[in-house]
């Protein structure tokens, strides 16, 4: 299983950084498998549903298992990819990596995600399967499709300075950002197949996220 983090992508869409990695291919089949029997399976699905928790308006939400996040190699995914990530952007290598949870969002047609904001300090998504095609608005001159597009958020749109980043996802893309970030995800329509991602909370060092601390 690798965890091995061969390509990171740091940028600064506005005044937080984001980080892209591409995620494994067996890492994504062993959470799309993972996925998969969890569905079918009516008490796993039950014990582990995380929808009550969460902002979506989605089919189903649920959170991963401890001992998978670490047999699978996903937990050293994230603390691997998080750690190349910050040190890029803050110079600082972190000590601690905590994953308070992560979780599988599952989306069919017309389910969305309202804007909001994570918890612990760091965060992320990435995407397991998706739609072959998201449809087309109602108004088909329209310039931009946003449908299934997750959508940045940071402070207000100025001079120089947007505050919006869209991104089009696609599998094996997963994008880090700090817990505080707001986000959206668009319904999408005229399609009856799964947008499927997964997400995480992370707490690190204290005196790295603190910057306001002595």
């Amino acid at each position: 299983m690798s965890s091995e983090i061969n390509n990171i992508q740091v940028f600064r869409p506005f005044g937080p950084s984001v980080a892209k990695v591409i995620m494994p291919d067996d890492i994504i089949k062993l959470l799309n498998d993972y996925v998969d029997k969890v569905t079918n399976d009516k008490k796993k699905s039950k014990e582990l549903n995380y929808g009550d928790q969460l902002a979506g308006n989605v089919v189903q939400e649920f959170k991963l298992e401890e001992n998978f996040m670490r047999t699978s190699g996903w937990a050293n995914f994230l603390a691997n990819a998080s750690s190349k990530w910050l040190e890029k952007t803050e110079g600082k290598k972190i000590t601690k990596f905590h994953i308070i949870n992560s979780w599988i969002v599952r989306q069919f047609q017309n389910d969305y995600n309202p804007l909001h904001v994570h918890g612990g300090h760091i965060s992320g998504v990435g995407y397991l399967k998706l739609p072959s095609d998201f449809g087309e608005y109602s108004q088909k001159t329209k310039a931009k499709n946003f449908n299934g597009v997750l959508s940045l958020v940071n402070g207000s749109k100025l001079f120089n300075s947007p505050a919006t980043y869209n991104i089009k996802p696609k599998v094996g893309e997963f994008y880090f950002f700090p817990n505080y970030l707001m986000h959206v995800v668009y319904p999408f329509s005229k399609s009856n197949e799964e947008r499927r991602s997964i997400s995480f909370n992370a707490a690190i060092d204290d005196h790295i996220y603190n910057v306001y601390g002595n």
